[in-house]
């Protein structure tokens, strides 16, 4: 999150790569699943080299320089809340939050237990629900209700560290989905797409990423420091293109 109103830099210095393309995010199968879920068209992933060594008790200086690098300003991606285009930040940047975001489980084993506990069928198949709402979605199976209700007879087999893992984060992403998101009846496309996404990216008030605040506009910086690379995952909520 960073707030606009350039001073030091924090020594790091950026490169856009525009040649670097995800194909997590542009492969048919995922457009048509992203689509669905009213996230296509909102969603998107850029790439950013950098020219010294990633400490990680460094990370406020690493995104302050980020933001205000003349290489990056032109080139950082968000959508409009006005006119919902795409369009670059276009201001200056006086304030930063980062939240260092553990990726400490790497395999989909993680999400077993929600065959486990029932939450999903052996099958596959999401069990249903009565209705409810968690403004501002709509709850009608057990997996939406294990990511959202918090006095959910459930919502516990995922503890806080768990829910606090990246790869969590993305997949909670992918099943909560935009404005008019059509949920999925069983559980592959949101495992199949996260571990896809999850494997592509491994490899005056706030603007960014977006001046209103949604648990479903979102953007991860993910940091690669062996090849310094840095890719940044945006979503920003709405309703995504239907055709």
């Amino acid at each position: 999150m960073a707030t606009g109103e350039l001073g030091d830099l924090g020594g790091y210095y950026f490169r856009f790569l525009p040649q670097k393309t995800f194909q997590s995010l542009s492969s048919k199968e995922i457009t048509s699943r992203l689509r669905q879920w009213s996230m296509l068209g909102r969603i998107k992933a850029q790439a950013f080299g950098f020219d010294q060594t990633f400490q990680s008790y460094r990370k406020d200086d690493f995104v302050m320089a980020f933001f205000k690098d003349p290489n990056v300003i032109p080139n950082l991606k968000l959508l409009s809340d006005s006119s919902g285009q795409w369009i670059i930040l276009g201001t200056e940047v006086k304030k930063i939050e980062a939240i260092n975001v553990p990726c400490t489980q790497l395999s989909m084993s993680f999400f077993h237990r929600l065959y486990d506990e029932d939450i999903v069928r052996d099958s596959g198949h999401i069990v249903k629900c009565l209705d409810s709402f968690c403004d501002p979605f709509l709850i009608s199976d057990e997996l939406r209700r294990v990511l959202l209700v918090e006095d959910s007879e459930k919502y516990e087999i995922f503890s806080q560290p768990d829910r606090e893992e990246f790869l969590f984060c993305l997949f909670k992403h992918l099943c909560l989905g935009g404005a008019l998101c059509q949920y999925e009846d069983v559980i592959s496309p949101y495992l199949e797409t996260t571990k896809l996404i999850y494997k592509d990216l491994d490899s005056a008030g706030m603007c960014y990423p977006s001046a209103k605040n949604h648990e479903q506009t979102f953007s991860y910086f993910i940091v690669d420091p062996i090849r310094r690379h840095l890719h940044v995952l945006y979503h920003c909520y709405g309703v995504g293109d239907m055709s």
